[in-house]
């Protein structure tokens, strides 16, 4: 099992809803957050990727959310792969708040996609490579 932590980031004012939560749509954005700064962390670069021809859409996702999140909250993702990318890659998240209290968690199935051919494909050996030596 492979697992990340991310740099602490702060809820901004712009992610918050009437309630003052950070609102539902982001956290999303905030997984996507986390996978690519846990490529980076690993010498693994989604644009180089693309350059080559392969993406990584996301195909499923799934979200339960446990306690808000507010305005200027410190907050951190806990990444996991637990089991090695096929013709897809299966990353669960876990954010919590400075307390270490669980804010959400959930998942995302992206798949390898080649664009030229428009159809699945296995996860690039150099990427399979890195995460094989963790």
């Amino acid at each position: 099992m492979i697992t990340y932590t991310t740099k602490v980031f702060r809820i901004r004012y712009t992610e918050t809803d009437q309630m003052g939560f950070a609102h539902h749509s982001h956290y999303l954005n905030y997984f996507e957050m986390a996978r690519i700064e846990w490529l980076h962390s690993i010498g693994f670069f989604y644009a180089q990727l693309e350059k080559e021809g392969i993406v990584m859409p996301v195909v499923s996702a799934a979200i339960d959310f446990k306690s808000p999140a507010y305005f200027d909250d410190s907050v951190r993702i806990i990444l996991t792969l637990k089991t090695m990318p096929t013709a897809r890659i299966i990353i669960n998240y876990q954010m919590i708040n400075e307390e270490k209290k669980e804010i959400a968690h959930g998942s995302t199935t992206l798949a390898f996609l080649n664009t030229q051919l428009n159809r699945a494909v296995r996860c690039p050996d150099r990427l399979l490579d890195l995460l094989q030596s963790l």
